[in-house]
């Protein structure tokens, strides 16, 4: 049974970070591309960040320069680092992967950015 659980959101104030992280268990880690994605309010979801098997990333056009993907192949997890946040980062993160043709979703952790 493939399950991805998020954790790591949070209330943060402009300017601030967190740090996201995706357990994943079920598959063979190291060799999936890994994602985020993410939905606000009254939105579509839309994809954040990828990561390769390879540890080749990707990064949307709007959070470049602010967050950064990485995975722990021995610790089956993939992290999402969130620097300089904004408002319109305030969302519903969600990790992703397909295995087997089958695409899996965690439930979400909510991430608020407010003062």
């Amino acid at each position: 049974q493939v399950q991805l659980v998020e954790s790591g959101g949070g209330l943060v104030q402009p300017g601030g970070s967190l740090r996201l992280s995706c357990a994943v268990s079920g598959i063979i880690f190291g060799a999936n591309n890994m994602a985020w994605y993410r939905q606000a309010p009254g939105k579509d979801r839309e994809w954040v960040a990828s990561i390769g098997s390879s540890g080749s990333t990707l990064l949307a056009d709007s959070v470049k320069g602010r967050f950064a993907i990485s995975r722990d192949n021995a610790k089956n997890s993939v992290y999402l680092q969130m620097n300089s946040l904004k408002p319109e980062d305030t969302a519903v993160y969600y990790c992703f992967t397909r295995d087997s043709g089958r695409g899996y979703w965690g439930q979400g952790t909510q991430v608020t950015v407010s003062s």
